[in-house]
């Protein structure tokens, strides 16, 4: 198909007799003899260029509007199926992000004890995306629909909270990863901060408003020096761009919780690891290199200072999840119009027990029973902090969070997980 360029010039250039091309070149002098026929020929090409992108705009969105993967009787029935509650005083609950990580853990855990709960997710590339779907099959396994889709889809959220009045929204979407910011950084533009807002566009919109509890982080509180991190400890210090990013999201929800009255709580995550967790996190890629026999890069700090952090448990954070959402309060907005005040909460998260990671190399050397080939490398300056430490005594007098599972015993059921995931024998060699 010819380009826009190629369709406004001839298609058999200079076969054109000579008396004719004398003759036009004489009424193109004419034609621009004055100013202001110049002016409206200029208005005229800016008006065809106008009209072009309009309609080009157009296509594309009907492009989007008749190849969406949502939609229909058969799909309706899905989601409400998904969503239906099943004990008393329960909720029905939006879990953005639910074939990730976080999302899949908890989603299993509210169906388990009879929520409804409807997930959604785009299924990226972050990382490997067959892990994701593997997640979602889980998911389905145990009556949770997954859709397709991504919260920067407006329509799609203005459709779901059509077809279910949900009473909470568990927002786990984002782009994670703080080095991926170097090669990426408007994916988390796209994901923390304008995904949120389209989120939040859609919540306030919804009659009645949900309950909002999203997934902030630890990595607010930036180059801030003071441990245990608290939560009323600045956070106006970030080290990285996805941290920039969270601490955008939590001054966009006390917006929203301001003028809308939504009722939010912001989670400050600690380094979740455990069963079905994320292929970019240290203890998981170390865990593959060390069954391969290749070497693993260990950071350090400034004077071969160790680097730590405050490893917390899935099921510790998922603990965590439900207490928040068991508590999160009504929003007080009906159709975007706020009645009153909405509680706005923020909570952190963590084990409370920070562990170097070399400690944590030790520790899957232990369960492995394979020797890792360390090389420690400095920290270079890719966003990542020297340590995280969490005070979560806050959530513990808000929703009695208390975590109980320590780094070794977590592990431990992570290298089953993954020996069983990934087809190894337990001597270290693949099925």
């Amino acid at each position: 198909m010819p380009s826009l360029e190629e369709e406004l010039f001839p298609s058999t250039p200079g076969k054109v007799k000579i008396d004719r091309t004398h003759t036009i070149h004489r009424q193109f002098h004419r034609c621009f003899a004055s100013t202001s026929t110049m002016f409206l020929w200029a208005l005229f090409l800016i008006a065809l260029t106008a009209s072009y992108l309009s309609f080009q705009s157009f296509v594309d969105t009907s492009s989007k509007y008749f190849t969406a993967s949502w939609g229909g009787i058969q799909w309706e029935k899905q989601v409400r199926n998904s969503a239906l509650i099943r004990r008393p005083a329960g909720m029905s609950v939006l879990v953005t992000g639910a074939a990730g990580f976080v999302g899949t853990h908890v989603s299993l855990a509210l169906q388990k004890r009879g929520d409804g709960v409807v997930g959604l997710d785009n299924f990226n590339s972050y990382y490997d995306p067959s892990l994701k779907h593997a997640r979602k099959k889980l998911l389905a396994d145990h009556g949770v629909f997954v859709v397709d889709g991504d919260i920067n889809d407006a329509r799609l959220l203005a459709k779901l909270f059509d077809v279910v009045a949900f009473s909470h929204v568990m927002h786990l979407a984002a782009q994670a990863g703080v080095r991926y910011a170097l090669e990426n950084p408007g994916s988390y533009v796209h994901s923390n901060v304008a995904g949120l807002v389209t989120l939040l566009e859609a919540c306030k919109a919804a009659d009645p408003q949900p309950a909002v509890v999203w997934a902030s982080s630890s990595s607010v509180y930036g180059l801030n020096s003071k441990t245990p991190f608290s939560e009323s400890d600045r956070t106006d210090q970030p080290a990285s761009l996805y941290a920039a990013t969270k601490k955008a999201g939590e001054e966009i929800t006390h917006t929203y919780n301001h003028i809308h009255g939504l009722s939010i709580t912001g989670l400050r995550f600690f380094t979740v690891y455990g069963p079905w967790g994320r292929p970019d996190m240290a203890y998981f890629f170390f865990t593959r290199n060390i069954l391969q026999g290749k070497p693993i890069t260990i950071y350090r700090g400034k004077d071969r200072v160790d680097l730590a952090r405050d490893f917390t448990y899935i099921d510790d954070v998922v603990k965590g999840c439900l207490g928040s959402l068991d508590t999160a309060g009504k929003s007080t907005g009906s159709g975007g119009k706020k009645r009153g005040p909405a509680p706005y909460r923020i909570f952190n998260l963590g084990n409370t027990s920070p562990v170097t990671v070399p400690e944590l190399v030790g520790i899957l050397e232990k369960q492995l029973k394979v020797k890792a080939k360390r090389n420690y490398v400095e920290m270079p300056g890719n966003g990542d902090v020297p340590f995280t430490h969490a005070n979560v005594s806050l959530a513990r007098r808000e929703f009695g969070y208390k975590p109980t599972t320590d780094l070794q015993t977590g592990l431990k059921k992570f290298v089953k997980w993954y020996m069983s995931y990934y087809g190894y024998h337990q001597h270290g060699k693949r099925v």
